[in-house]
């Protein structure tokens, strides 16, 4: 074997080994959720789920812009400075708990932006406070992410806050009473709050042990302000990033009643599972794509990034099948009443599958092409603000119900993602001068396999419902599995489910924000140990 051959072989063996540790945390955080879901459904109500779910969102987008694009950026701030590393690490940390003091002191004085239906009490109060321990967590698992701890993200996000909050609010349902048919929100609210604060301190504690403490380190305010202006780009594409998975709801709160907020919610809980299968590979393929681009190989990126769309667009599609077509029964877990939510789990779970490219496409765009690739994501989102709206407003001239206006806005985020993602793919293509599109035909030969078998279990009586999930989840994901395996997989492609032992490299430096790629100067950083000073 050539030694480039060998290099790509490698650098699929490092995709893999970082996709499948982080694929195991998907299954936990799956089995996490679930138990959360069912708790608040059937026992606060969708009326109190509704509104925490709004309150929610505008905390974790308060959050996402107190990082300053820090869970990114930062691994740029370590790989090109000369400072110990465990400095750059806290500068970043008091960077974030100063943002977010702004985020929290708005939306104290504003509540009303979290609660927009009023009915402001109790535990409401404690929400803005969490967007210091969200935003802490996201920059000591970035810190982490550098050195290629995965684990730490999967033990934080799949483990420690998914459990956590389902505890705390299955003990909830001891203390509050019950408001209109449902539990008081507020044991929604505390639980919330707690399994935040545990996420941060199951981050911290593997930072401690990784980076240390550092001999008289003193925070550097003209630093931290630096910090933010380099970062803003790479804010923005985070906050779109992020933003586009929550206006949907954002805009139905506006529009419709916190009941049908709280059955949209639900559905976008279920249906973002397959999500974070894209950020089973973030930490690792940024360093193998900037090596690449570092040396020249633009091919070479081509087909990492065809090669990890493949894997992901292949595992949401396998997921979204296996979640949509026993949509009702899944959604039924719940309660009754979030039946109706099912239109809009088809659409979303539609949606994750047709962003796999765009998502993948941005890993190499936001080093090679950040602004035109952030011009495409606003472009993005204001189409769907834009759809959404439309589509919403039509459905209520018409006289639709609710529960339609709420798969409406479902609908209108998957073609906005879907645009985004030919964009996004034709530009990395032409700048690249390869195909970077990671799909395959076999795919549908396996979704056809797999709906049938689906929908074979749905023909099962209403009382045998249980052997729908229980039974029929599982055939679908093998039904599509194996035929995928056996028609559309290689030999590379089978190095995701290949085991075996060796030294993970060192994490490749990426670019400085501010330079093209192929521009990259490298500085050597230093490691920051305990005891390391400035």
């Amino acid at each position: 074997m050539s030694e480039a051959a060998r290099q790509e072989s490698d650098d699929i063996a490092t995709l893999a080994k970082g996709g499948r540790t982080n694929f195991f945390g998907f299954l936990i955080r799956l089995a996490a959720r679930l138990p959360f879901l069912f708790i608040a459904g059937r026992y606060y109500g969708a009326q109190a789920l509704g509104a925490f779910a709004y309150a929610v969102i505008v905390i974790e987008f308060a959050a996402q812009i107190a990082t300053l694009g820090l869970k990114r950026g930062l691994a740029q701030q370590l790989a090109t400075s000369d400072q110990p590393h465990v400095c750059i690490v806290l500068d970043a940390m008091v960077a974030a708990f100063i943002a977010s003091a702004a985020a929290s002191a708005v939306l104290i004085l504003v509540p009303q932006a979290m609660f927009p239906h009023g009915g402001i009490h109790g535990a409401d109060w404690l929400l803005p406070l969490v967007i210091f321990a969200i935003a802490g967590a996201d920059v000591a698992l970035a810190a982490l992410a550098y050195q290629h701890n995965v684990a730490a993200t999967v033990r934080a996000r799949a483990v420690v806050e998914p459990w956590v909050i389902s505890i705390a609010a299955g003990l909830g349902l001891l203390f509050f009473p019950i408001e209109d048919g449902g539990r008081s929100r507020d044991g929604l609210i505390i639980a919330y709050v707690v399994s935040v604060v545990a996420g941060l301190a199951a981050s911290l504690w593997p930072l401690y042990r990784s980076y240390g403490l550092p001999d008289g380190w003193k925070p550097h305010p003209a630093q931290l302000m630096a910090v933010a202006r380099r970062n803003v780009p790479l804010a923005a594409a985070d906050a779109i990033e992020w933003g586009s998975r929550r206006l949907d709801i954002a805009i139905l709160g506006l529009f419709v009643e916190p009941y049908y907020v709280g059955v949209y919610y639900v559905a976008q809980q279920v249906a973002s599972l397959p999500q974070k299968l894209k950020t089973s590979f973030d930490p690792i393929l940024g360093p193998v794509i900037t090596q690449k681009l570092s040396e020249g190989d633009r091919q070479a990126v081509a087909r990492q990034v065809r090669q990890v769309g493949f894997w992901i667009i292949a595992a949401q599609a396998g997921i979204a099948l296996a979640l949509g077509i026993p949509g009702p029964a899944v959604m039924g877990l719940m309660g009754p009443n979030f039946v109706g939510g099912t239109g809009a789990v088809a659409f979303l779970l539609a949606a994750e599958v047709v962003a796999a490219t765009a998502a993948v496409s941005e890993a190499a765009l936001v080093y090679i092409a950040r602004h035109r690739n952030l011009a495409i994501s606003l472009g993005m989102i204001g189409v769907q603000a834009v759809l959404t709206i439309a589509v919403i407003a039509t459905m209520q001239s018409m006289g639709w119900p609710q529960g339609f206006q709420a798969a409406g806005a479902a609908m209108s985020l998957m073609l906005a993602l879907g645009l985004a993602s030919i964009l996004k793919a034709r530009l990395l293509g032409r700048l690249l001068g390869a195909p970077v599109q990671g799909w395959r035909w076999p795919l549908i030969w396996a979704a056809a396999g797999a709906t049938l078998v689906g929908f074979l279990f749905t023909l099962l009586p209403k009382r045998l419902e249980w052997l729908e999930l229980a039974a029929g989840i599982p055939a679908i994901l093998v039904t599509f599995g194996t035929i995928v395996w056996k028609r559309g997989f290689t030999q590379e492609d089978r190095t995701l489910f290949r085991i075996g032992k060796g030294e993970v490299r060192e994490p490749t430096l990426p670019p400085p924000l501010g330079t093209d790629a192929e521009a990259v100067v490298r500085r050597p950083g230093v490691s920051g140990g305990s005891g390391a000073s400035r």
